[in-house]
């Protein structure tokens, strides 16, 4: 499934003393199964754009399209359009407010008239995509739970809904180390098993990482767009973002200044740590 924005507009206050443009004829294609990191300074944008990806926000003018189908046309079942669109806020743990994770898991799928049976099925299968134990967790109440399980709940209530198109907003944000090596961890999981992931995020390692494709967003509009060794080979056009690159290619461009033979296009740990082998190998046989 393919969400397509075409020359999308949208101004917050319009008309009055406050009217504030947010997005400036953003055109946007978004393919099937694709891992795409949107990213930006403060109030570049993201956070409106991503609105827009299910409709929560209507564009002040301009198109988006799922599928070919306007989901603000006249016809469209926006309900079902949302549904196939996941979108998970940075902190959805504070929206659980059932008394224990199942009937949390379960409010979105009992909203689509599913029959008690299948509610079930879909609540155990989320948790366990969650890594969260139905046996031991499911009559908790959410409350009662570290931080990072809460969020997990709250992306399993996503998850029940089986969206084609998971959308989210700093899933990381907030976590201690541990909580945020197993979102992510269940992030990377979610995309190998086929679906789509659009994620907000300011954690350029963690991006390099995870994303297929990385969209750099700049006052409301996108400055760059391309793969992740493509959009961190430029450096330039990050900084003018207010954005850093990572720390290998941080690293690698010190080495560089010190003239050392090491690639422009590295950008993860990985790569660097290769690099330096290769160097220090190198160093060793020539002496």
């Amino acid at each position: 499934m393919s969400i397509e924005l075409k020359h999308v507009n949208y101004v917050y206050s319009q008309g009055t003393a406050f009217q504030h443009t947010a997005l400036q004829d953003v055109s946007l294609k978004i393919q099937d199964h694709e891992f795409v990191a949107l990213v930006g300074h403060t109030g570049c944008g993201k956070s409106t754009l991503v609105q827009h990806l299910n409709g929560l926000l209507k564009p002040t003018s301009g198109q988006v399209l799922i599928n070919g189908e306007d989901i603000h046309g006249e016809h469209t079942n926006r309900k079902a359009l949302r549904q196939r669109v996941g979108l998970v806020f940075q902190y959805p743990e504070y929206q659980l407010f059932e008394e224990s994770v199942e009937k949390d898991i379960a409010f979105g799928p009992k909203n689509m008239g599913l029959p008690e049976d299948e509610i079930h099925r879909r609540v155990i299968a989320a948790m366990e995509m969650v890594h969260l134990d139905p046996a031991r967790l499911a009559a908790v109440n959410p409350f009662e739970l570290s931080g990072g399980q809460m969020r997990r709940v709250a992306i399993a209530g996503i998850l029940a809904m089986q969206p084609e198109i998971l959308v989210m907003d700093e899933p990381a944000a907030g976590l201690d180390p541990q909580g945020r090596d197993a979102i992510l961890g269940i992030i990377r999981d979610l995309h190998q098993t086929g679906t789509t992931i659009i994620m907000v995020s300011h954690a350029m390692d963690d991006i390099a990482d995870l994303a297929t494709r990385i969209v750099v967003m700049n006052h409301g509009q996108i400055a760059m767009d391309g793969t992740p060794r493509e959009v961190f080979c430029r450096a330039d056009v990050m900084r003018e973002a207010g954005l850093e690159i990572t720390e290998a290619a941080r690293l690698a461009g010190t080495l560089r200044e010190r003239g050392l033979p090491v690639p422009e296009d590295i950008y993860t740990q990985e790569e660097i740590r290769d690099a330096i082998l290769r160097l220090w190998k190198e160093k060793v046989h020539a002496q």
